[in-house]
């Protein structure tokens, strides 16, 4: 196989300390999703929202790229073909770990957009609503993130991606949010092989014809070594 797409969720940076939509005691599970990720919650209350991201900011900020990580940082340096890394997260923990081939279908944490002019530039650490576009001048600053409800980015080079994959791998994912729920049945349509690794069985599970259950931090070291050594079935 010459080519491998890899699309990785929040599951993946769970053992990094960052919590997940559907964790217990949270930053999510303090908030509805309506108020902090859609464009009406900033709409309503854009100082809720800009507390809530410079939260997130910080949090992401002190994490540490864990196992799985690097992993998949020494799968894209070693393999013989090529590597793409399409990431649902927002925390840049891919590329912390040298990861260099990454893609983020929802934006990242570490980036502002105007909503005035569409300027895109590096976040400070805490945005307000006070926080002026160096394009336009605008204090209509906004995360660089994508909320639902929106497109998410560089769409028509992922399913490029997945046309072109030999293997397509799931990480850490719930398959409960589309576009990326889609990709697998994509791939596969394509004549790649799929494989799912994730904590436990996604919503889309039976799409993948491999799959590997337990902490991402201990299946995907394991998945990557076996790919690196052919010792894979």
């Amino acid at each position: 196989m010459s080519k491998i797409v890899i699309l990785t969720g929040a599951g993946i940076s769970a053992e990094s300390g960052l919590g997940t939509f559907r964790d217990e005691g949270g930053l999510w599970s303090q908030h509805r999703i309506e108020d902090v990720a859609t464009p009406e919650g900033f709409a309503r209350d854009p100082e809720l929202v800009h507390r809530f991201y410079s939260a997130r900011r910080q949090q992401a900020a002190e994490a540490q790229p864990n196992a799985a990580h690097l992993a998949l940082a020494q799968l894209e340096q070693h393999w013989a073909g090529e590597v793409v890394i399409v990431t649902q997260n927002v925390d840049g923990l891919h590329e912390a770990a040298g990861a260099r081939n990454v893609l983020h279908m929802h934006g990242t944490l570490g980036g502002a957009l105007c909503a005035a002019c569409a300027h895109q530039w590096q976040a400070p650490m805490e945005m307000t609503l006070a926080t002026t576009c160096p394009a336009c001048g605008a204090q209509q600053a906004r995360p660089d993130v994508v909320w639902f409800g929106e497109i998410p980015y560089h769409m028509e080079e992922i399913i490029s991606h997945l046309e072109e994959a030999d293997l397509f791998a799931s990480i850490g994912t719930s398959g409960q949010v589309y576009p990326a729920a889609s990709f697998v049945q994509e791939a596969a349509a394509n004549g790649a092989d799929t494989v799912e690794l994730n904590l436990e069985p996604s919503e889309i599970s039976r799409a993948f014809g491999e799959r590997h259950f337990g902490p991402a931090t201990e299946i995907v070291p394991k998945w990557v070594e076996g790919l690196l050594t052919g010792s894979n079935a």
